[in-house]
């Protein structure tokens, strides 16, 4: 048991130190950590996510002990409980569930419209698991074929399995009927392109908001008819400067355009004669056409140790990260934003990963997708593409069109079967125009959640709880 949960750790540091080895360079040159704390932090939070695989390979070890070699094929269980608890233990962190290995891939990625993103990781794992059975079979060729044969009968299954999803994921995309239902709609994403080491500078402050209204003002002149600016875009605090919140009204009310940007938030209190600020949100605001504030969304799943640091009294050396950025507070409604008499929702930088929170947003009537991010924390590594095939594949689960703005890329559109339809560089500005559309079908998953992955975790706690010993 302890060999299996050692190799399991193993499996899961090599795992997530490949994926989010980047988390050091962030903490480094934006969170003011030296390099051996940045390093110890980025390695306390791949040891927890270690856990996760770690917890999976001693299950596994104890069912095989239990049920013998059959019980290799219920890892895809095993494993997507893992990935369920992963999501939301202690806020959760489910970035690069196995499932988004498919995203690219979309007749298999198909599998999320009904069982969403944990569906394609038991599709993914099943693989494995059945190759892993065959090879097992440590009978000798000699016995019969017949028997030598079953050892590959799952392998067969899978096989097939994989065709008809394949055959059903390609008539479904190439039907994509969801992409002539509901009210088009053209919309302009703006890429600024402000490196993170400017982003507060005083002196660049009027430059970047100037470069930004120019820019928009170009994407309206190309029919936009909706602005999307990234996370935390306006150098300034919207609600705290009237200047600058008057010159992005007025641009709103000439154009008859709505704009959706990111700008920190002060939620102030009174002492005395003081106005002290109480609690600061990472928020989404939407200036209508009229000019006026149409909604304002709070960030509701914060970044640990970006925006917050969980676990204070134990991770006290990495306090300069919050210092260096602000202790955010997370906001408590998934509130919808109006457009053109419909409703949408946007999701701030990493929350998009979270499959239950975008599915609220549907749930609650949001007939398209959005989510803004400021990716320019990751450098030129992977963690931009990751973070762009994540969201990619909420525009599947959900059945919505999906556009993505960010401040240094990538920025896009993805249609409700995951094609992409536009996509920039990163650290480029760039201004994307595109037609989208409201949608209110509602896909499998978005109406049974997911109910597959507590069928999973229920089915493997039971296989825990009744074991029985194997036959000999």
């Amino acid at each position: 048991m302890r060999r299996a949960f050692g190799l399991g750790i193993l499996c899961g540091g090599v795992y997530f130190t490949g994926t989010l080895y980047w988390i050091t360079r962030v903490m480094v040159m934006y969170g003011g950590l030296q390099t051996w704390v940045a390093v110890l932090v980025n390695a306390a939070l791949i040891a927890y996510l270690a856990l996760f695989p770690g917890v999976f390979a001693l299950i596994v070890r104890r069912l095989f002990v239990s049920y013998g070699r059959w019980s290799l094929l219920a890892s895809p269980l095993v494993w997507v409980t893992t990935e369920l608890g992963r999501t939301y233990l202690f806020t959760g962190f489910p970035w690069v569930l196995l499932g988004y290995s498919q995203t690219p891939v979309l007749p298999i990625a198909q599998v999320s419209s009904v069982f969403g993103v944990y569906g394609v990781s038991a599709l993914v794992a099943g693989v494995s698991a059945t190759l892993a059975y065959a090879a097992t079979d440590r009978r000798p060729s000699t016995i019969a074929l017949s028997r030598s044969a079953a050892a590959w009968t799952p392998a067969a299954a899978i096989l097939a399995l994989i065709v008809a999803i394949a055959i059903w994921g390609s008539l479904r995309v190439r039907r994509a009927e969801l992409t002539q239902a509901g009210e088009a709609i053209r919309v302009g994403l703006i890429q600024g392109n402000v490196e993170q080491a400017e982003k507060w500078d005083e002196a660049r402050a009027s430059t970047i908001f100037r470069d930004y209204l120019n820019m928009t003002r170009q994407a309206i002149g190309a029919g936009a008819q909706m602005i999307v600016w990234p996370e935390s875009s306006l150098p300034y605090r919207f609600e705290d400067d009237p200047g600058v919140a008057l010159r992005l009204r007025t641009l709103a009310r000439q154009a008859r355009v709505p704009i959706l940007f990111g700008s920190d938030q002060i939620e102030w209190r009174t002492q005395g004669n003081r106005r002290l600020p109480l609690r600061y949100f990472n928020s989404a605001f939407l200036v209508s056409p009229d000019g006026t504030t149409g909604g304002v969304y709070r960030k509701m799943h914060l970044v640990p140790f970006g925006e917050y640091v969980p676990l204070k009294r134990i991770f006290f050396f990495a306090a300069p990260l919050v210092e260096a950025v602000s202790d955010f507070a997370a906001g408590d409604r998934a509130v919808l934003l109006p457009v053109d008499g419909h409703r949408i929702s946007t999701a701030i930088c990493y929350e998009i990963v979270y499959p239950a929170l975008v599915r609220q947003f549907v749930l609650g009537g949001s007939e398209l997708l959005t989510t803004i991010t400021n990716d320019a924390w990751f450098g030129r590594t992977s963690a931009p593409y990751q973070h762009f095939e994540q969201a990619s594949m909420r525009a599947i689960e959900e059945g919505r069109y999906l556009v993505r703005a960010a401040n240094t890329g990538i920025s896009g559109i993805v249609d409700p079967y995951g094609r992409v339809l536009a996509m920039t560089g990163i650290f480029e500005p760039a201004v994307t125009i595109g037609d989208v559309r409201f949608l209110q079908t509602l896909t499998v998953y978005a109406r049974i959640g997911d109910v597959f992955a507590y069928a999973c975790a229920v089915l493997t706690a039971l296989l825990l709880i009744i074991p029985r010993r194997r036959r000999v």
